[in-house]
């Protein structure tokens, strides 16, 4: 099977779809209730499963979460294993994603730019 075959990829939208509501299920206190999970990718011969998870909170909060996530994992593969009917449920590791924390850091950048940028246009403009 190719990488990004059209299986796969179907495979990946049902992954994660089945994963984002077990992991609202899981009981843990330290899995982050804003926990959501950003892309998963599962191995072509269905053995293993890397899981991208956005937190929204500091770093603290994220490492609980992974915290969490990890010890829960048998629990969460089982009830993959129920949910979506593959060949093999596969090993699943979890990593925190952080592009969304990144992409937010970088708009705030921009605006900070683009407000000095202005700031000096009206200076100059009163001149």
């Amino acid at each position: 099977m190719k990488k990004n075959s059209t299986k796969n990829n179907r495979i990946n939208g049902e992954v994660r779809r089945s994963l984002s509501e077990i992991i609202r299920d899981v009981k843990d206190p330290r899995v982050d209730p804003f926990c959501s999970v950003t892309e998963v990718r599962v191995a072509p011969d269905l053995k293993t499963c890397k899981v991208f998870v956005s937190v929204l909170g500091d770093e603290e909060k994220e490492k609980e979460t992974l915290e969490g996530l990890k010890s829960a994992e048998g629990f969460i593969r089982r009830e993959l294993a129920a949910r979506v009917n593959l060949r093999n449920t596969p090993e699943i590791t979890f990593i925190m994603d952080d592009s969304i924390r990144y992409g937010m850091e970088m708009s705030k950048k921009i605006d900070e730019v683009m407000g000095k940028a202005s700031e000096r246009e009206t200076d100059s403009d009163q001149s």
